[in-house]
Parts: C-alpha cells; sequence; structure tokens
C-alpha cells in the first residue's frame, strides 16, 4: 500500500438485498490494551548565565495516556503501565528550568510523548560561566565538531513523525548536545519544529545550521523563541498556526486520502472487501470488481480457504502491488508452525509480502504465533501485525509477552452490536479497530438495512441504508470491511464521502444499540 490513499468516482445507491454477504470472521468481544515502558536517564537545562541545580539521576520518556471514563468490568485489569501511542515527540535540552517549561507547555497541548536530552556528564554552574572563555560550554560553541555524549536514548524514534526540538540559545546558536542527538537517530520523512529559549537572542541561524545534520528528506519548520515567563497560551497560538497535520497521527482517519496510519507506520484504506463465505470464483469476481471500482483493502483468511483467489484476482488486475492493501489471517490450528504457515499464506496468494497479518482468535501457541509475526515483519515478509477475538483478562495476559504492538483489533461493530465501551478505549491506546459484520451479518442484513430510523436518515440524505451504516463506522473512527458477491453494491459500499451524518444523526444511530451478538465469537 502506498503512503496516501487513493481517489474514487462517487457511485449510485442500492436497497436493501437479502443475497448481500456481510463480513464475518466470527470473532469474540475485543479489547485492547498496550503496554510499554520506554526508559531513559536525567533531566538538565540551560540558559545563558543560569544558576543549574544538579540534574537528577535519571529521567524517562513520558507518555500521554488517557484512559476512556467507561472501560469493561474486570477487576483485575491492570491499567497502570497502559501508553498512548503518539506520532509526536517533543525532545529538548535545558538547565535553567527555562526550556523545559516551555516544552512540557508544547507536549501537552501536542498530547505528545516528551523526552529530556541529559548530557552524560552534567554541567556545572562552572561549565556555564560565560565570561571564563576556557569554561566547558564556551569550548564546546567554539568547536563546531564537538559531541557532548547523551545519556540514554529514545527507543522508538521510529514511530514518531514529529518531532519538536527545544534548546536554549548559547552564544547565537543551539548547543552541541542538540547536534549529537540529531545524528543520533535516522529523520528520514520526519517533520523537525525547533524552538528555543532565550533571554534577549533570537533564533536567529541556530535552527537553520542545523539542517546539514539530518537527511534532505526530513522536512524543517520555521523556528520561534520563547523569552523567559512565556504562557501556555502564547505557546498553543505557535503550535496553532503551524498546522501540523492530522495525517501524521497514529488511528485517525483522513476522508480526503480515505485511509489511517497504523502505529507501524504504514497507511491502511478504511474501507474495502470482506472475502468470508465467498467460493474461490466468486471471491476473485469480488475482488476484480472492488479494485475495479477503485478500493484497495482487501480482507481473507486461511479458513476462508479463498487466498489462492485473492491473490490471483490482484495479481490479474493491472493495480501496482503497493497500491493495495491485503489482510489475512492465521488460524490456531497453524500456531505451532507459525513460520511455515506464514511462507504458505505468501505461495498460495502469490505475493511477495502481506500487508497485515492477524492471529484469528487466541489459542494455544498464540503467543510464538506472534512472535513469528514480528519476524516476518522484521524480514520484510509482512509489514504490520494485529489480533482479533481478544478478551481483556487475555489482552493483559498476553501483551506484555510480546514486542510489537497490535496495529489493528478486529470487532463485530454494527448498530445493534456498538462496543462503545471498548471502541474508544482500543483508539485511546493507539490502535486502530477495524468492524466485521457492519451491516448485520448473515441473516440479519435485512432487518437491519430496513430499520425504521436507518431508513429515514437514508432518505434525509438519498443514499441508501447500507451506506448511512457504513458511514456511521467511519464516522466514528472504525473501519468497514463489508463482504458482497455483487458489484453494484461493492461499488456502493465505497461511495461513502459525499455526505456526512449530522451530529443528531449519529445520536439516533448510537440509540439503536443492542448489545445483540450476531455470532459466537
Amino acid at each position: 500500500m502506498k503512503k496516501r490513499g487513493f481517489d474514487k468516482k462517487r457511485l449510485p445507491k442500492r436497497s436493501a438485498n437479502l443475497g448481500d454477504m456481510d463480513f464475518g470472521t466470527r470473532m469474540k468481544r475485543v479489547i485492547a490494551c498496550f503496554c510499554v515502558l520506554l526508559t531513559a536517564p536525567g533531566l538538565a537545562a540551560c540558559g545563558k548565565g543560569a544558576q543549574v541545580p544538579q540534574p537528577e539521576p535519571s529521567a524517562a520518556l513520558q507518555t500521554t495516556l488517557e484512559l476512556p471514563t467507561e472501560i469493561p468490568d474486570d477487576d483485575t485489569l491492570d491499567t497502570s503501565n497502559m501508553k498512548k501511542q503518539s506520532t509526536i515527540l517533543v525532545a529538548y535540552f535545558s538547565a535553567s528550568g527555562t526550556t523545559e517549561k516551555i516544552a512540557q507547555y508544547a507536549a501537552d497541548i501536542l498530547e505528545a510523548d516528551i523526552y529530556e536530552i541529559v548530557p552524560e556528564t552534567p554541567y556545572t554552574q562552572e561549565d556555564l560561566d560565560y565570561n571564563n572563555s576556557s569554561s566547558r560550554a564556551n569550548r564546546e560553541q567554539s568547536d563546531p565538531s564537538a559531541r557532548p555524549a547523551i545519556s540514554g536514548e529514545v527507543g522508538d524514534m521510529q514511530n514518531y513523525d514529529t518531532v519538536f526540538l527545544a534548546y536554549p540559545i548559547w552564544h547565537g546558536q543551539a548547543p552541541r548536545i542538540i547536534s549529537t542527538f540529531l545524528e543520533s537517530y535516522d529523520f528520514s520523512g520526519k517533520t523537525i519544529v525547533p524552538f528555543c529559549t532565550s533571554h534577549s537572542s533570537g533564533i536567529g541561524s541556530s535552527d537553520t545550521n542545523l539542517h546539514s545534520l539530518c537527511p534532505d528528506t526530513a522536512a524543517w519548520r520555521p523556528g520561534e523563541r520563547f523569552p523567559a515567563g512565556t504562557t501556555k497560551e502564547s505557546v498553543k497560538e505557535w503550535i496553532d498556526n503551524l498546522d501540523i497535520s492530522a495525517e501524521n497521527t497514529v488511528g485517525s482517519f483522513d476522508f480526503e486520502t480515505k485511509t489511517v496510519l497504523l502505529n507501524s507506520g504504514y497507511e491502511m484504506p478504511i474501507m474495502g472487501l470482506g472475502t468470508y463465505s465467498l467460493s474461490d470464483e466468486e471471491c476473485a469476481r469480488s475482488v476484480s470488481a472492488l479494485l475495479e471500482a477503485g478500493g484497495r483493502l482487501i480482507d481473507t483468511a486461511y479458513m476462508y480457504h479463498n487466498e489462492a483467489a485473492v491473490g490471483k484476482a490482484i495479481r490479474e488486475s493491472g493495480v501496482p502491488r503497493d497500491e493495495i492493501f491485503v489482510i489475512t489471517k492465521l488460524y490456531p490450528n497453524q500456531f505451532a508452525n507459525a513460520a511455515e504457515a506464514i511462507d504458505e499464506a505468501l505461495q498460495r496468494m502469490g505475493l511477495t509480502y502481506i500487508d497485515l497479518m492477524l492471529l484469528h482468535h487466541p489459542g494455544e501457541n498464540d503467543v510464538h504465533a506472534y512472535k513469528a509475526m514480528e519476524q516476518a515483519a522484521a524480514d520484510g515478509k509482512i509489514r504490520s501485525a494485529g489480533l482479533s477475538n481478544w478478551y481483556v483478562e487475555e489482552l493483559t495476559e498476553f501483551l506484555p509477552q510480546v514486542t510489537v504492538t497490535p496495529a489493528l483489533v478486529q470487532n463485530e461493530i454494527h448498530p445493534y452490536y456498538q462496543e462503545n465501551d471498548v471502541i474508544p478505549f482500543i483508539q485511546d491506546l493507539g490502535i486502530v479497530v477495524q468492524g466485521w459484520y457492519p451491516l448485520g451479518g448473515r441473516g440479519h442484513t435485512s432487518e437491519l438495512l430496513g430499520d425504521e430510523t436507518i431508513s429515514e436518515i437514508a432518505a434525509a440524505h438519498d443514499v441508501s441504508s447500507a451506506q448511512v451504516i457504513l458511514r456511521w463506522n467511519l464516522q466514528k473512527g472504525v473501519g468497514v470491511i463489508p463482504g458482497s458477491g455483487n458489484p453494484e453494491h461493492i461499488r456502493e459500499n465505497l461511495d461513502l464521502f459525499g455526505f456526512s451524518l449530522s451530529e443528531e444523526e449519529m445520536e439516533r444511530m448510537n440509540a439503536l444499540d443492542r448489545g445483540e451478538k450476531h455470532d459466537w465469537y
């Protein structure tokens, strides 16, 4: 899948049809927990002529977490180490506390992670005596090659798209430890936003002189200077004017590109085709119809017995492989030999890589199987890993045993079974939610599409009930993969962006929840 999405034409509406097959993988209620703790050493800070307190012996990269007010009842769930995934990092070096304060303002406003750049050898008051030409700070600033060592590191720098870089001004330039920081990581494709603190000097050329330390593909934003005493409101006004794009935020649905950024760094279309219960021939026709209509997301599984048909339709479509996003799943009877099962899936589909692989539901050797997917991702065989059908207690036990955070979980989600407590819980952890059975599932689709409330909303927008349901999901931040063997319905299921539901209409849809699950998982 390419880094950005695709365009689709507006398509005609449809009416309810009992022959429509909704996507289903027979899953159970899912809730995701993400536990991660990244540590790095001590705090320091700087300003011209500052009296410097000794740094703390250690400091941690801090992540922002706001758990939802409503979570599933489970007295055994320990949320103390859960962290919210962020793609924005505020990194700062400080000695007087001025830069630290502004950096904290920025992190709070951006809901970003924050990391303090700590010198391996702390600066003393004598080191910062600018009247002494032989002081440590003066010697370093006079030597362009000086690179003071940093204690600790940012453990997951690859997960950040935007880095706010804060520092004081020393003799009109950034302290040399900032150069050390920039040369310690690969900033390719990242956005860097510098800002400094100074009593009198502006940011001057301090930020532009740092550009050469990063790849040409790093995007630099204009820097800003903040004096001591700057208010949080002033920092917010500056950040608001930067217009940092939401497209760089994990889990945010981009209705322009019709994609969502996964925490693995890859973009996934927010709607596509589910292939459950589609036979080989019918599956190939449906995938072809999806691709011809501009759709680019296809969901299959080992247990659907149609991976080969999916792969054949992709190969024969003429659509570049990197524009297509393919999801498949390992079943528990494959977990013990997951590495071989991954290779077999690639062989069956005739693909060189799989975009997202899920464990279909918990089972013996599931941790082993997930670790095999982690290794497959490292080897380039798959790009992202995820889970489906994991309960709270199972996730609580499972997640600390693996290294790579699941990029996505799949739930049964439709107007009669909404999981309104679970969805925001998962999303707040930086994991994307995708719904199966969005139209109610086989045996229930006709009732759902004929629901009086849904039909009234559909009539108001001159669209079908199916489109209303799918749009409702998208506005809740839930991806959709409805199944169908009807090319007209497949096209219609992609035509979700010529209208939107009002807040009142969303509330009416939310009021339809019955807690009525339509499959046993």
